[in-house]
């Protein structure tokens, strides 16, 4: 197993991934942040966790739409984008009760 450091919101990460595959980790890592750099930029400073959790969430909306436009295998659909924003502000501030618990 490898090992790659990638850089999200201006810190460093390690990351675990198969043998071959630093690359594409670090490719994926970079459309990662592009998409958290973005989150950050439209509601300013909220928290690692919480950017993250807004950027998969971006992420996964594309996803969707993609797998809606012919990709095979379509997951359920997402709630409204105004549910998003609710159900995400809901999550993530569970996730920082959790994480500031540990």
């Amino acid at each position: 197993m490898a090992t790659v450091t990638v850089e999200i919101n201006g810190r460093p990460y390690a990351v675990g991934c198969a043998d071959g595959q630093e690359e594409r980790v670090g490719m994926l890592a970079r459309q990662f942040n592009e998409h958290v750099q973005s989150v950050a930029g439209q509601v300013g400073h909220v928290g690692d966790l919480r950017l993250f959790l807004m950027a998969a969430l971006l992420l996964a909306d594309e996803l969707h739409e993609l797998r809606q436009n012919g990709a095979p295998d379509t997951p359920p659909s997402l709630p409204a984008p105004d549910g998003v924003a609710e159900a995400l502000n809901a999550v993530a501030a569970r996730l920082e009760k959790i994480v500031q618990g540990l």
